[in-house]
């Protein structure tokens, strides 16, 4: 049994635990994740040691299940990155479409376990103007479960990650009269100060356990194979990379080019900038779920999984399990510690607002009864 003041959440879709990872940093304490990747829940158990793991289709677990899984303890949260996309004003939309099926899901744990708050996380195109119905119909579908919703774009360089990520995120309660999100903390003016942001030196300049270890740090498999490769990288200097024919000319001698017909790409220029070195004096770019979008800031290879995994503000002790690619994947597929770590002290200054008003309230409601019992009492009470 978890701690009587302790607020208890669940973490569905959990992939490797970013989120369930920086609510625990904020003192919330994880009962159950799932998810149906295999390598990512047994990162999840590793890292979650004292919560459940259930790794399979949500579909096929049912409430029995849950329920034992939760061994009597109660949820105050549920959070998850459910699709949303699917999820139209059409009724439910299409009722074969996945992702409505995925998204009921957690409407489903969500009403037999009945907690305080939900938290989703979702690409920003959820705010895009065509996503506008299903944004309606998700805080349609919440109203109907109890729950206000709110949704605001955080940026995780403004809660100290050293990272640039953008994700959307809905706060929903059923107990609170106000939702509130984070305040900023970094590359944000406080008290006429300007505070920066994290950067990718801050992350590099210390990636062991406080034991000396360097968990996931495979220098090995992050140099580079290709003579060709080798040499166009040490080419380019820190913070820069190949977008523009411009670029290339600056960076490449003419047996490095890379023999691309820049006059037919579309808009003359790459999608992604290539051979992209990282800035030490800046945040990083969005971590991708592979290894080849960036290299290090001034060594000739790709970047290790533990140095991707600081940017995205995992702590050093947090240890990836399964192949090479499933633990890219699950660190680019994961929502920063950090900023979930903010939005977990967001859900308990709600929390703690809750209880104040609550306690308000009862005291009110006592001294109204002890002012009439007052009354009563000398009602009847005559003077000689």
């Amino acid at each position: 049994m978890t701690k009587k003041n302790t607020l208890n959440f669940i973490d569905i879709f959990a992939g490797a635990g970013g989120l369930s990872c920086g609510l625990e940093l904020a003192g919330l304490n994880c009962l159950l994740g799932i998810d149906y990747d295999k390598y990512a829940m047994q990162t999840f158990a590793k890292n979650h040691r004292k919560a459940q793991a259930f790794c399979g289709d949500i579909r096929k677990l049912q409430k029995k299940e849950l329920l034992e899984k939760l061994d009597g303890n109660p949820v105050h949260l549920v959070v998850g990155g459910p699709p949303c996309q699917g999820f139209s004003t059409v009724g439910l939309g299409n009722p074969d479409d996945m992702r409505n099926t995925l998204f009921l899901e957690f409407c489903r744990v969500v009403r037999i376990t009945k907690p305080y708050f939900v938290i989703i996380e979702n690409v920003t195109g959820l705010l895009a103007k065509k996503n506008e119905d299903t944004l309606q119909n998700i805080f349609k579908k919440f109203k109907s479960l109890g729950y206000d919703m709110d949704v605001q774009v955080m940026s995780s360089q403004n809660y100290g990650v050293p990272e640039k990520r953008r994700r959307t995120i809905l706060i929903g309660t059923r107990i609170n009269v106000e939702i509130e999100f984070p305040k900023k903390t970094h590359d944000v003016v406080i008290a006429k100060t300007h505070r920066p942001s994290m950067t990718v030196g801050d992350a590099l300049s210390n990636l062991a356990t406080k034991s000396g270890e360097f968990l996931n740090h495979d220098l090995d498999s992050a140099h580079l194979k290709s003579k060709i490769e080798k040499k166009r990288i040490a080419r380019i200097p820190e913070g820069k990379g190949i977008r523009y024919e411009a670029d290339e000319k600056k960076y490449f001698t003419p047996s490095l080019k890379l023999g691309v017909d820049w006059k037919n790409l579309r808009e003359n220029r790459f999608r992604q900038t290539k051979y992209q070195r990282l800035d030490r004096s800046l945040p990083s770019p969005t971590i991708m779920t592979h290894r080849h979008s960036y290299f290090h800031p001034v060594e000739d290879r790709y970047l290790t999984q533990r140095e991707a995994a600081a940017l995205q503000s995992f702590p050093n002790n947090f240890e990836f399990m399964g192949p090479l690619s499933a633990q890219w994947r699950q660190i680019g597929n994961a929502v920063p510690p950090l900023m979930a770590k903010a939005i977990g002290k967001s859900i308990l200054k709600m929390y703690k607002n809750y209880l104040n008003e609550r306690d308000s309230k009862a005291l009110k409601k006592e001294n109204t009864k002890t002012r009439i019992r007052n009354v009563r009492e000398t009602a009847f009470v005559y003077k000689k």
